[in-house]
This record gives C-alpha cells, structure tokens and sequence, in this order.
C-alpha cells in the first residue's frame, strides 16, 4: 500500500474512536488495568501496539533512574529490576488522561502497519541499540497484522549482514512480492467500521475546504473607519506543510545559544557524559519519540565521530530524516550545540 493517504482524517478517525472507546469505559471504571488492557478492543493489533508502548515508556523511566553513583550492571540489581518490572506490569493503572493518547496512537499504527508497513517496522522493530535477528524476532510478541509474514522475512536475515537501511529495503521488496498475502486495508476497515463507521476511500480523499456561508439577511452599514478582519484561511491552506529551511541547512546556521549554553560554552569530552537528565528526558520525547534504545545508539554514534562536521551528516542522513526533525529546530539546535562544545 503505497499511496499517499490522507493523514488528518485518519487522525481525526482515530481521534474520534478513542474518545468513544474511552467514554465507554471510563464511565465505569476508574482506570484501565492490565487484564482490561490486553483485551481492551476486539482488535487485537490495537491491544498490542499499546502494550508495546508502555514497555518502550518503561524503559525510558528505567533509563532515568540510572546514574554514575550505582552499578546499574550487577547481576543483582539487573535481577531486582526484572522482578520489579514483573511485578509493576501486573499492577497497571492508567487514567483516563494518559490512556486516551495512548489508544489513539495504536490505532493510527494499526492503520499505519497496512499504509506504510515499512515505517511502522522501522519504528516498532529496528529501535534497539544492539541490531540482531533475535532482538527483531522478540518483537513478533507485539506484531499480529501480517505476523507470519514478518516471520519468514526475519527468519531470512542473517546476524552478518545487519543494516538497518537495507533491512527497510530488503522488506520493502518483500512485501511487494508477497503483496497477495498482505492484510489489504478494505479488510482492516471492516473491522474498524464495526466500532466506529468508517470508508476505505475516505483514507484517500483530500482534505475538503470548507465552503463559505452565504447570509440571507442583509447586512447593516458598517462604519467606514472598521478596519477589516484578515480572510480566515482555509482549512486544507492551514494544514500544508510550511516550507521551512531543510535540516542539514539548519544544521550550517549558527546556533543561537541561550543564557544557559552561553555560560557552559567549554568543551565537553563525551555527550553521553554532558548531558543532563533533563536534556535526554526533552532528547528522548522531542527527537526519538519516546524511544530510549535508539537515543542512547545515536548518541554513542555521535561519540564515535572524529569531527563535528561527520557527527552533523550523520545526524541528517541517518536520524533527522528518520525521525522527521522538520519541526524540532530547538531541541536540534541543542543538541548541535553540544556536537559543537565537544569538538572545540
């Protein structure tokens, strides 16, 4: 499925179904727990894509309790931590305000693994800081649209050839040649329409411009010094996409410093280092979208390079056109600002 379809009314799509899911259940339950969570749609990519989720923000909360002052490394404690997380996740607890996002995002994915499988793999699967075939296959646990189809893709891949661009590539092809046995979206529709109504087409129609009201009364004179209200733009004009300069040139422009950086202007010997708890929690949301794993691989990355101006291309080529930076220019602007501050 590789047409372009319409992202706002599929936002608006998944926007309206977990409101009405929510209101359902919220008007008798206080919380959502983990047995309602796991059956919480007839849909069961739904269900897991949300389970999915909340390990990804698990490992991100784990990330932030690490600190240079305990071995986080020891057998023991990596032992109280497993037991930990067996016994939090049999104690899940999520409100309504925390919750709604969530279910709104899993079926935007569950819609997305149809649209754009490439994508959503990329996002749900490769976001591990060691690439392996084991660690893909691991995420099969979460995969139920197509799963026998990822299966026998993963189980082509071989440990001694890992790359993550080719991996996209190689599924693509894939995909395309067991196109025939993909779920096709008119059967995912029907499934969805039966919780909420919806039409295949209207995924692909564009988004209307409203029509302007036509008054039938007539209008009182209005006095000449009345300065006239701006044309309220319309609707398909307010959600293009802004022309905005490109990453890599944002990337050349000098970074306008804060109070803050301009009084920390030294140089840094290691970002993993000079980072603050504070910064990698706005990293990881802003730039890695919750993702903690492929934070701290970008980040080692980063380390690696012997000049700024390699650590900026691999930031554009390799993760700012990933992650889709377009909109991110301060938190990328800081984050350059430390590449500069290390190789001062």
């Amino acid at each position: 499925m590789k047409d372009k379809y319409n992202q706002i009314r599929l936002a608006q799509y998944s926007q309206a179904l977990a409101q009405r899911l929510s209101d359902e259940h919220f008007a008798h339950h206080e919380n959502v727990t983990a047995q309602q969570l796991i059956s919480f749609t007839p849909i069961k990519q739904v269900n897991l894509y949300m389970i999915r989720e909340l390990l990804t923000l698990w490992n991100h909360e784990m990330a932030n309790l690490r600190s240079p002052y305990f071995d986080f490394e020891h057998p023991e404690v990596k032992d109280a931590l497993v037991q930990f997380m067996n016994v939090l996740s049999r104690k899940i607890s999520i409100k309504r305000p925390h919750f709604e996002p969530l279910l709104l995002k899993a079926i935007q994915d569950t819609f997305r693994t149809v649209l754009e499988p490439v994508a959503v793999f990329e996002e749900k699967f490769m976001r591990v800081e060691e690439l392996s075939v084991a660690k893909l296959q691991e995420t099969l646990k979460y995969q139920d649209i197509d799963k026998d189809l990822y299966r026998r893709f993963l189980d082509s891949l071989s440990d001694r050839n890992l790359d993550r661009t080719q991996i996209s590539a190689q599924l693509d092809h894939f995909l395309t040649e067991n196109e025939a046995e993909r779920t096709q979206l008119n059967a995912l529709v029907a499934r969805f329409n039966e919780l909420q109504p919806l039409r295949a087409d209207e995924l692909f129609a564009l988004p209307a411009a409203p029509t302007p009201a036509v008054s039938t009364q007539v209008a009182s004179p209005q006095p000449s010094f009345r300065p006239t209200p701006p044309a309220e733009p319309k609707l398909n004009e307010r959600f293009q996409t802004e022309q905005k300069p490109t990453l890599n040139e944002r990337l050349k422009q000098p970074v306008v410093a804060s109070m803050a950086d301009r009084q920390q202007d030294q140089k840094i010997g290691s970002l993993k280092e000079a980072i603050s708890i504070n910064q990698r929690f706005s990293f990881i949301n802003e730039l890695f979208e919750g993702d903690n794993m492929a934070y701290h691989a970008v980040i080692k990355q980063l380390d690696e390079y012997g000049s700024p101006d390699q650590a900026k291309q691999y930031l554009v080529k390799d993760v700012g056109s990933k992650y889709n930076w377009s909109r991110k220019e301060e938190h990328v602007q800081k984050l350059t600002k430390l590449i500069e501050r290390k190789f001062a």
